[in-house]
């Protein structure tokens, strides 16, 4: 019986599998191009990097993604876990310090490989595969993938990051939404009417970055740059990043007009990152336009936002339900190629690859999980015929709907997440693993 599986791309999706196996007594060789170079995005050699602090998001099971991670939970995710060792408070949601987080994985994964190799890969070879090099895959594997499962692309934004001193705080304060969590997680800059309708104007003619030919098409939903998000009407940003309900200035004892948070975006908290402000404006203009919110006056650049190309296979017609390539049940793909968008989704589907690998080590075919399960209706969305794919983050619409439908919204989600729990704890002690 073949032991042995080799793991391209040591990121979120890469280092789950990695580690599931490994600790399972898997022999595993993983091959990264870390830290010999680095992708567009990248600016740490370790392992594992994210490129904000609060790519994990919500804790509260009554979320789709804080239910997501009560399942990864369940199963064991050895990424979940060091990024619950690393966390810096943000509320109800899982922020981590990058750089710790980067190093704990890194670790772990040395602990229990002993061949990691520094190598652009550029094909799989005959044993059982995993791929999980990201949406910015370099070549020559960009080419492999491309050969061998289609892909599409979509643009990518990152929001700035400006350092803490720099930030008027006589023109913010600390809350969070409905006080959820500990008043001190967000950084709230409130703005007036006037203020609000003085930076709207100036973000929608701002002059934005150019677009490389390759990185021009359809700009996927969640990843929404506020300039564009603005475009759709004044009060878009007001319904979204901007909302000003739950929080309550304590200068006028009112609700502002509305407010931009920002979140620590390292332990240290000497930075902190603007919430939803994805964009691709050039760095002058960010300067400028996101200059106009009081807070931010004078403030200092520690990143400006940028946008860049993403990739994903075309999975409905490549893969099935447990990642494997149609044509090459050996060959696996996971992480944001595969279709499922967003850090947390990209850790469960390192998960799902591995353990289902783990079935077929032993000859077996791999279990579906529940389609009751957030982990399992992704892994059902991704390998169901659609002409209109597109990537795919955690939410409830994916699940089939309850047998007796609760008319209280929390009520509602919390069945769900009841269902899901128990339907997942029938399935991890129906096939045990680490």
């Amino acid at each position: 019986m073949p032991n042995k599986v080799t793991v391209i791309g040591a990121g979120l999706a890469g280092s789950e599998a990695a580690l599931t196996l490994a600790e399972n007594g898997v022999d595993v060789t993983l091959i990264d191009c870390k830290p010999g170079k680095l992708g567009p995005a990248n600016v740490n050699t370790d392992f594992c990097e994210l490129v904000c602090s609060n790519s994990l998001k919500s804790t509260d099971e009554c979320t789709a993604h804080g239910l997501l991670k009560a399942e990864l939970r369940m199963l064991g995710s050895k990424v979940l876990e060091e990024a619950e060792k690393s966390a810096v408070p943000a509320g109800s949601a899982l922020a981590v310090d990058r750089n710790m987080f980067a190093r704990r994985v890194t670790q772990r994964l040395k602990n229990c490989i002993g061949d990691i190799r520094c190598e652009l890969a550029g094909e799989a070879d005959d044993g059982y595969t995993i791929i999980a090099t990201g949406p910015l895959t370099l070549p020559p594997m960009d080419v492999f993938i491309s050969e061998n499962f289609g892909r599409l692309h979509f643009y990518d934004a990152e929001a700035p990051i400006v350092s803490a001193e720099s930030i008027d705080m006589s023109k913010a304060f600390f809350a969070a939404r409905y006080g959820k969590g500990d008043d001190t997680d967000y950084l709230n800059c409130p703005m007036d009417r006037e203020e609000y309708e003085s930076f709207y104007n100036a973000l929608i003619n701002a002059e934005r970055a150019d677009a490389h030919e390759f990185e021009k098409g359809e700009i996927f939903e969640g990843c929404m740059p506020v300039e564009v998000m603005a475009a759709r009407g004044k009060d878009a940003l007001r319904f979204g990043p901007m909302k000003p309900v739950g929080l309550t200035d304590p200068v006028t004892g009112k609700r502002a007009y509305a407010v931009l948070q920002l979140r620590k975006e390292n332990a240290a908290g000497d930075m902190y990152n603007l919430v939803g402000f994805q964009t691709n404006l050039k760095f002058g203009e960010q300067k400028r336009v996101f200059g106009i919110i009081p807070a931010l006056k004078n403030a200092e650049y520690m990143r400006y936002g940028v946008m860049h190309r993403n990739s994903y296979i075309d999975a409905p017609s490549s893969i099935d339900r447990f990642f494997r390539s149609k044509r090459n049940e050996k060959l696996m793909i996971a992480g944001q190629l595969s279709g499922v968008e967003g850090y947390v989704e990209s850790i469960a589907s390192g998960k799902m690859a591995a353990i289902h690998t783990l079935r077929m080590l032993e000859g077996k075919e791999p279990m579906p999980l529940p389609e009751t399960t957030v982990m399992g209706a992704l892994s059902a969305y991704i390998s169901t015929p659609n002409p209109e794919f597109q990537p795919m983050n955690a939410n409830y619409g994916l699940l089939p709907p309850l047998k007796e439908l609760p008319r209280d919204k929390r009520m509602r989600k919390e069945a769900y997440g009841r269902r899901s729990l128990e339907d997942m704890k029938k399935y991890t002690e129906s096939y045990l693993w680490k």
